[in-house]
């Protein structure tokens, strides 16, 4: 018996996909994943991603692979005049546009929020742009520009070495975040008014909101966080500590899992000690606290104190590479990977995060080659009884 076909969440939107690189396509991937149609309109040359290699699958960049199933992609020139029309008819029938060009970049082609409102008031617009669309206009959103501006370079590295990046661009995947929150938001004002709205968001107005503890210890504390290596500033124990053989994450985020981890590690006389007895006290007095955990923990391995401490409800865990952490997810049943398209075009991608019982996430459409749905999508834009 075939299986019975569940609507997605977002199925009957149409997204028009005028983004790239990866804050954008993150975005519209999500929408995608949800049932939502989206058309990637890509420069004749295409999407940046495509040719930011190694490494690659069969020449195609992993990169650009991991941004952008489930959807069709058009080749538009936008300098040409039948070409901009087609957009302009796009732009007119879609529920939702994301755009990431610089701030009224597209205006010069007739398809700034303002023209393409007139045409289709009940058009969703996004646009992301790096600094926003004031004194920052201008300059250019790199996610490594963004992290050093906004901070977390100085939070990131050892206490006594240089800044360093983190090792994705953390900014540009938020910011892709909050662009698809954004977007839901408008949709539901819509649903309610019947009219769209233009949704603005940026890198550094993301990155300075990701910063959480670390911005609001500044406004509201008067305090400049600084390097602290794999520490944390308010928590002890939150942080790696070596084994007999490696280190281990172990965290005791409240006084009872402090108390069940000196139960396992055999020092019970810890927790009733004055200054380890709250976490502010333990926080405050974490070079003496933190070699007698160490002592404890050096006399067996990782794997073995892993389990111990988790069975006794310790957090805990290994630190991976990206194979270890897709195997760990495997191990505990998440399904981590799955493929997309048939045959020779299937394509292993990490599932969709987002799990919705009535309406699941799909995962349907391998990353679209350049201009792959260009015949079908032009003669959709050009047929009048489909206006």
């Amino acid at each position: 018996m075939a299986d019975t076909y569940v609507p997605g969440a977002l199925d009957g939107l149409l997204v028009a996909d005028f983004s790239r690189i990866l804050a954008g396509p993150y975005a519209t991937m999500l929408l995608g994943d949800l049932g939502a149609e989206v058309i990637k309109v890509e420069a004749p040359s295409g999407d940046d991603t495509r040719t930011w290699v190694p490494p690659d699958r069969e020449g195609v960049s992993t990169y650009y692979l991991g941004i952008n199933r489930n959807k069709r992609s058009i080749a538009l020139d936008l300098a040409d005049d039948g070409d901009r029309e087609l957009a302009r008819r796009l732009a007119a029938r879609a529920d939702v546009l994301i755009e990431n060009f610089k701030p009224d970049g597209l205006r010069r082609f007739g398809l700034d929020y303002e023209t393409v409102s007139r045409d289709n008031p009940r058009v969703v617009y996004a646009s992301i742009s790096g600094f926003g669309t004031a004194g920052g206009a201008a300059l250019p959103g790199y996610d490594l520009l963004v992290q050093a501006a906004s901070g977390l370079m100085s939070l990131t590295g050892d206490p006594d070495g240089p800044p360093y990046r983190a090792g994705i661009s953390v900014f540009d995947v938020m910011t892709g975040m909050h662009a698809a929150i954004g977007i839901l938001a408008a949709l539901n004002h819509r649903h309610a008014t019947g009219a769209g709205q233009h949704v603005e968001v940026n890198l550094l107005s993301s990155a300075l909101s990701g910063l959480v503890n670390h911005t609001s210890a500044y406004v509201a504390g008067g305090v400049v966080p600084h390097r602290m290596g794999n520490a944390h500033p308010s928590l002890f124990p939150y942080e790696p500590l070596p084994c007999a053989d490696r280190e281990l994450i172990v965290i005791a985020g409240n006084n009872g899992q402090f108390r069940r981890l000196c139960g396992v590690l055999g020092l019970p006389e810890l927790p009733g000690d004055e200054r380890f007895a709250t976490n502010e006290s333990r926080t405050a007095n974490r070079e003496a606290l933190r070699p007698l955990l160490v002592a404890k923990l050096r006399e067996r391995g990782a794997d073995e104190w892993f389990k111990e401490l988790s069975a006794a409800g310790v957090p805990c865990g290994p630190i991976n590479h990206v194979d270890g952490g897709v195997a760990l997810a495997r191990e505990l049943g998440l399904d981590p990977v799955v493929e997309v398209g048939e045959g020779e075009r299937a394509v292993p991608v990490i599932r969709s995060p987002i799990g919705l019982s009535a309406s699941a996430s799909r995962h349907v459409l391998p990353p679209p080659a350049l201009d792959e749905h260009g015949a079908e999508i032009r003669a959709w834009l050009t047929d009048e009884e489909s206006r």
